[in-house]
């Protein structure tokens, strides 16, 4: 997988990472990223898909109410919420690469994260979601326009369709820590649930020895 952490060391910049990558080399990573959270998710069920982890840290100051702001994400809403950040950035490398200049505002759908609740509607969106990304680079001339920059705000250099795309694999790379989090907490709340009613249910009396006899 493409090396994201470069970004955080000191000669990383994303357009010194992007500087060479071709249209080729952003459908592989989109597929390398769709792949590794399928195959991340593989082992996974419909109660892991909506078990609410232990986060503290939860803190979206952009949630649709004022109830989630703090709320812990489920497995679910993770990867809703991923998969519609590179969506939105496919969406707009595809205006850039075809020389639509800086028109503002957002490209952004993201399904309620509430209508997704089974792990198989979590495959479905992950693979839908690859159609789409791989759909916004057929939209890229043979020869895009690479000089064709935006400026945002949250990034210190102008941003060109090869590195708007990135972005959103960028962004849905930070979110692969805090999935791993959440599958590790389900099987193991599931895991000692399971021993804790193993435990119940034995015998009272079981691998006691009656001296007594014999």
């Amino acid at each position: 997988m493409l090396d994201y952490d470069a970004l955080n060391r000191e000669d990383g910049s994303l357009r010194k990472l992007t500087s060479s990558m071709t249209v080729e080399d952003l459908r592989l990573y989109s597929n390398e990223m769709i792949d590794y959270v399928l195959k991340l998710i593989s082992n996974c069920d419909d109660h892991d898909a909506v078990f609410i982890p232990d986060d503290p840290q939860a803190y979206d100051p952009v949630a649709a109410t004022s109830g989630e702001i703090n709320m812990a994400w489920t497995l679910a809403h993770v990867i809703v919420h991923m998969t519609a950040s590179s969506e939105e950035s496919a969406t707009l490398a595809a205006e850039l690469a075809r020389g639509v200049t800086d028109r503002g505002g957002r490209s952004r759908s993201e399904l309620p994260w509430t209508t997704i609740s089974t792990i198989a509607q979590c495959r479905a969106r992950l693979s839908e979601s690859r159609r789409m990304r791989l759909g916004s680079l057929g939209m890229w001339p043979d020869n895009p326009d690479l000089n064709n920059f935006v400026i945002l705000k949250r990034i210190d250099e102008p941003v060109n369709a090869t590195a708007q795309f990135l972005l959103g694999l960028i962004h849905e790379h930070s979110h692969l820590k805090q999935l791993e989090d959440i599958i590790f907490q389900a099987k193991s709340r599931y895991s000692a649930k399971t021993e804790h009613i193993g435990e119940e249910s034995l015998p009272s009396d079981l691998g006691r020895v009656d001296m007594t006899k014999g």
